[in-house]
């Protein structure tokens, strides 16, 4: 798999639902080093679904860009090396 190719989002902010523009996406908990493991969730035909690790509501929202999120600083951009 390409690095980047699949969005990953974190809630370090605590909140109760976070939307999204995907419906297949990486949750990563809080950002690093307080992180979970990375998990793969897919909604499949869903509108939503909940981390198993972090219990984070991720909504899929229509209306955001693929990959992104609202609010915004919950998509995770790793730092380049």
């Amino acid at each position: 798999m390409a690095a980047g190719s699949t969005p990953h989002f974190q809630n370090s902010m605590g909140l109760p639902r976070i939307d999204v523009g995907a419906k297949e996406f990486m949750c990563i908990g809080a950002n690093p080093p307080y992180d979970h493991p990375h998990v793969f969730l897919d909604m499949g035909a869903a509108a939503e679904i909940i981390c198993p690790y972090c219990s984070t509501l991720y909504y899929y929202n229509k209306a955001l860009p693929a990959g992104t999120s609202s609010p915004v600083e919950a998509t995770w951009h790793e730092a380049a090396a």
